[in-house]
Order: C-alpha cells, then structure tokens, then sequence
C-alpha cells in the first residue's frame, strides 16, 4: 500500500482523485481548510498552502505527493501568485523535506500561453519552480476538465437548455473527463519520472461550436452557437461580475485566454498510450454530467 498526500483534496478534481486512490488500496493524506467527516482510508490534515506547518503535516509518511490544489480565479495579480506560485513553492519545500521523491503538479494547458492571462501566467511560473527543483517530478497540463461536480461549465449547460450557445471567436478545443484525469494523475503518481511536462485531454479535437452542439445534445436541445467578439466577452465579464460578484464565472482575466484559437493538447506531449489513454468520449462524458445535474437539481 502507497501513502499518497494530495492537495486540493476537496475541490472537483481532488474528491475523484481521492475516490480513485482508494479504490487502488492506497491509503491517502487529504489537505482540507476545515474538518471532513471521517473516511475510511483517509488521514485528513487541517491547514493551508500558506501554512507550511500543516504541509509537513501531510507530507508526513507519504510515498508521493500529487499537488492538485490552486487558484482558478482572483481579483488581481497577488491573488494568483499567492495560491499557485507561492503555495507551489511551500508545497516543493515541504516535500524536500520530507525526503519524498515523487511529485505530480497538475497545471493547466493555459501556461502554454502565459501572455494571455493572469491565471496561465502564474501556472506558467509554478510550473518553472517545479522544474527548478530537484523532485522526481511530472507536470499534468489538463484542457478542460469536466464531469460530476463541476460547477465551471454548469453555465454552459443551462443555457443550452433554452438552445443558445454564447462562445468565444472560433477556435479548437478539447476536453477530458474528471474520471479519466484522475486516472492519470494516480498512474503518475504510482511510478517514477522521467520528467516530463504532459498534456492530456480526450483525443477528440472539435470547434467550439461543435462542443456546444454536444452540450445541446446532453440536454436534449438543438443549440444555435452564437460567437462573441473578445469586446463583447469583456462586457459579459463585468455584467457577471456586477451580478455574482466574487462567484462570477466569466472573468476579465478569463477573457484573454478564451479568446485563444487553440486549446487542444499538443499530440507530442501527450501520455504514452502503455501508462494512459481516456476511456471517456466528449459525448458520452458530456451526456453523463448532464444526467449528474438535473439528478441534483442544477440545471
């Protein structure tokens, strides 16, 4: 049995990972910011990327350490230095310290991009400062990720039940299930190196809008793809903004990466077909969450 610590242990990709990890018959150490209920399997560790304390706490014992946890959204700069790249480097700290090896930093596709957003810029650096470090380290670059318990694309689905879709310019995009993610993320972490930067999505490459037609098709719907200047995103960004406040999920920094043509992982840096390929298409994953949000009432 493996002593996995995980960051983010809580959040959408955290609880897959954690139920994954399980299932395999490891035991796991759970950074949590308040008390979980007890779990069979799981050392829950109160405390915080700001708290290196309670970071030598859940490195403790632990055979490997997947660092999932970070800052997707903040009102400025210091907010996403602050959880990716200052949490990034308390986090490599204490796992030197603890004299563990292993470590799988999940990132994001947009640090191919650093120049267009705040967010994949500080991604970008976290991922400089692993790659810095002495760790037997792998970086997993996700496209968008979805499934059961995501809340960022719940918008998306809600208005393809009225059969509009608003999108960014035309462009390509890919995605990946939050089972399959998962997946990769215990498979890296149950062996070592070599280092590498990875990026990994579903394998099917589609449009923008062919994304919402798939979306309208989960929910029953035919939807007419409507394609947005960036000027109009940026004014749905502050509408959002002055209508949800900090819940806002259409963002200004947001904006500047949405508007790109292209997120799709690079085939090149895909994970060998021996240690990973999804299992979940676009469709079938698509269609599954929508059942997942009208069961729960979010749609």
């Amino acid at each position: 049995m493996t002593t996995l610590a995980i960051t983010g242990a809580t959040g959408f990709v955290g609880r897959v990972l954690v139920d994954r990890a399980l299932a395999a018959g490891h035991h796991v150490r759970a950074l949590t910011r308040r008390a979980q209920p007890a779990r069979d399997g799981v050392t829950w560790v109160e405390g915080a990327l700001d708290r290196p304390g309670s970071l030598a706490d859940l490195v403790a014992g632990s055979d490997a350490v997947i660092h999932v946890a970070g800052v997707v959204s903040a009102p400025d700069r210091a907010g996403f230095v602050a959880g990716n790249v200052d949490g990034t480097r308390t986090m490599i700290a204490a796992t030197q310290a603890a004299g563990i090896a292993r470590f799988v930093h999940v990132s994001s596709l947009s640090a191919r991009e650093p120049q267009l957003s705040l967010y994949g810029w500080s991604k970008r650096e976290s991922e400089a400062l692993v790659a810095a470090s002495p760790l037997d380290w792998t970086i997993v670059r996700p496209t968008g990720v979805y499934g059961a318990g995501d809340m960022e694309m719940r918008d998306m689905f809600r208005l393809a039940r009225f059969g509009l879709a608003l999108l960014p310019p035309p462009g390509k995009v890919s995605l990946i299930a939050v089972e399959d993610l998962a997946r990769l993320l215990l498979a890296l972490a149950e062996r070592s190196g070599p280092s590498a930067i990875l990026e990994a999505d579903d394998g099917h490459v589609l449009t923008h809008a062919e994304m919402a037609r798939l979306i309208g098709r989960a929910v029953g719907r035919r939807v007419w793809p409507i394609h947005l200047p960036a000027a109009g995103l940026r004014l749905g960004a502050a509408l959002d903004r002055r209508l949800r406040g900090t819940a806002a999920k259409l963002t200004a920094d947001r904006v500047g990466y949405l508007c790109h043509g292209d997120w799709t992982a690079d085939p090149a840096r895909r994970p060998p077909p021996a240690l990973w390929t999804a299992t979940t298409t676009t469709g079938d994953g698509l269609a599954a969450t929508a059942r997942w949000y009208r069961a729960n009432g979010l749609l």
